[in-house]
Parts: C-alpha cells; sequence; structure tokens
C-alpha cells in the first residue's frame, strides 16, 4: 500500500491535508506528525513512499530533515511546504535533495491532489494508493 507522511506541526493544517488526501485516496495509509523526532521514528517504523514536509518545524528543520531522509531512503518523494514563497527556500529544497516545493498560500487542494496522483503515476501504484503487486 501507498504510504503518505504528512509532517507538519500546525495541527489544522495537518489535519486538513490529511483528510484532503483521505478522501481521494482512502485506501492510502496517511500518517502524520507533528515534528522531526516523531516523524523519525514513523519513518523508520514504516518508511513512506511520500513525505509533505514543513520547512519550519520545532527543533530540527524540514530542510535538514529532508536531507537525513534523503540519505536514508533515496526512494522516499519529498515535497517542501512552506508559508514563505521565496527563491532562497527553493533553492534550499533543491540543495537539500527534496523532489518538489509548495507554497501553501498559493497552492490549491487540487493541485496537490494531481501532483500525489502524477507521483503514483511515476511510481506505476494504482490511483487509489495499491501498488501493482498489490492489485491482482
Amino acid at each position: 500500500m501507498f504510504r503518505i507522511l504528512i509532517i507538519e506541526d500546525s495541527n489544522i493544517f495537518r489535519q486538513m491535508l490529511g483528510e484532503a488526501l483521505h478522501n481521494q485516496f482512502p485506501k492510502m495509509d496517511i500518517l502524520e506528525a507533528a515534528n522531526g523526532e516523531e516523524a523519525f521514528k514513523k519513518i523508520a517504523a514504516f518508511p513512506p513512499d511520500l513525505i509533505f514536509m514543513d520547512i519550519k518545524l520545532p527543533g530540527e528543520s524540514g530542510l535538514e530533515l529532508t536531507r537525513k531522509v534523503k540519505t536514508q531512503y533515496p526512494n522516499v518523494t519529498v515535497v517542501i511546504l512552506t508559508s514563505y514563497e521565496i527563491p532562497e527556500y527553493r533553492e534550499a529544497a533543491t540543495q537539500y535533495k527534496a523532489n518538489h516545493f509548495l507554497a501553501k498560500g498559493s497552492t490549491t487542494k487540487d493541485q496537490i491532489i494531481k501532483l500525489v496522483e502524477s507521483i503514483l503515476s511515476e511510481r506505476g501504484s494504482h490511483p487509489d494508493g495499491l501498488k501493482p503487486e498489490e492489485m491482482s
């Protein structure tokens, strides 16, 4: 099963994103974490296929956490989320090996759904979140 981890310190944004993804992809496993420490425990126990990562987290930054994730789990797709759509953050996200960069204020729910569908398609997964070996 395709697994998504949302790492976001804002309870409201994390829950809204989780609900939107669950409504569109009800068979996906969607996990949540409020900080890097909690996130890394969940990543180690249940490696996700896709991570939505807030750039500013309590303690370790989302960028540092992205670097660690991509070093240990290079096949995980990381989408950086930020309220600050500035070129320096976009460049830093690229340097830290994030796959995508989204600004919270200007990205719509439909754009996020389309991005997830695109990632599923690239990985050969079904739109409901099943991987090819699970579809038979």
